[in-house]
């Protein structure tokens, strides 16, 4: 069996140089591969994500969904994530697939997630969390100790579970430089997805714009460090935007410490979720895109016989 097969750059740096953001390995008509098949291939491939498009189910077709896409990490499904939605969106057009309505809409495990073009971009509505609110005492501690922070409790300004999928929980800090000086001790958080992030005073890395930085160890997903991460970045939005930290439009960098320069755009704007379920509405009804730029940088097939 010969599928077409893409691997995408999503969230590439600010000039749009490649090799900056973070791969998606995207398999297209991927509807006759099994499970089994589908997590032998992630795993082979060693990415953060691997993807595969196949048909909407009858329900999400019912409900305007053009494709389902199923997410793999090496260490197991996903029922979403945000890097793997853009880039396989972006695959999709790129192989001569129309959008039934005015956006792309997308059916993964989380339900039917609206994808937005914008130019030479996408951007994706942020799916409500599955998970909210305070973190306990000693997950919290345990985070904090993980990252080697435990003797600089005060460089965590504030906490809180933003899972819309993959478990994240959020640690707001004080400054980008105590992110960008991290050394998680990651067998501690083993079972844990932690994102950080932390604003900039002045400008990004590198005078490139920038709000905020951002990481993202997730080593109970067989991933230390993801190099730029959509999931994260929406969960996180969703956190502080609603808590007036951050303001309706900024811009998060994320990969600096793996050599990377993604560039993540989070716009809260009003209006509603396309008429779509489970849509990304809140705080009064205003729905909060993350975007960025994705490129097709291999194209080709993929023999599984």
């Amino acid at each position: 069996m010969v599928l077409p097969f893409s691997q995408v750059d999503v969230f590439t740096g600010a000039a749009g140089e490649p090799f900056r953001g973070n791969p998606v390995a995207v398999v297209h008509d991927a509807d006759a591969l099994d499970e089994t098949t589908m997590a032998a291939f992630a795993r082979w491939t060693n990415l953060s994500e691997t993807t595969f498009l196949v048909a909407p189910s009858d329900e999400g077709r019912a409900g305007g969904a053009d494709y389902r896409l199923r997410i793999f990490t090496p260490g197991g499904e996903l029922p979403f994530a945000g890097h793997p939605t853009l880039g396989s969106a972006w695959a999709w057009l790129q192989a001569g697939g129309t959008p039934r309505g005015l956006r792309i809409v997308q059916e993964c495990g989380v339900g039917l997630v609206p994808v937005d073009r914008r130019g030479d971009e996408l951007a994706f509505a942020a799916p409500p969390l599955l998970r909210s609110g305070l973190v306990d005492a000693a997950t919290l501690e345990r985070a904090v100790r993980g990252l080697g922070l435990a003797d600089r409790p005060e460089a965590v300004v504030d906490a809180a579970w933003v899972d819309n999928g993959p478990g994240w929980l959020g640690l707001l800090l004080d400054d980008a430089a105590t992110v960008l000086d991290l050394r998680p001790d990651l067998a501690a958080i083993a079972d844990l997805a932690v994102g950080v992030v932390g604003p900039y005073s002045e400008g990004g890395p590198s005078g490139a714009p920038a709000d905020v930085e951002v990481r993202a160890f997730a080593p109970a997903h067989d991933v230390p460090e993801d190099p730029v991460t959509g999931s994260l970045n929406a969960g996180l939005a969703l956190w502080l935007l609603e808590t007036g930290r951050l303001p309706d439009h900024y811009v998060a960098s994320q990969g600096t410490a793996l050599g990377r320069a993604g560039r993540v755009h989070v716009d809260r704007e009003s209006g509603g979720s396309d008429g779509v379920d489970g849509g990304p509405e809140g705080g009064g009804g205003r729905t909060v895109w993350v975007g960025g730029r994705s490129r097709v940088r291999v194209r080709g097939t993929l023999d599984v016989g």
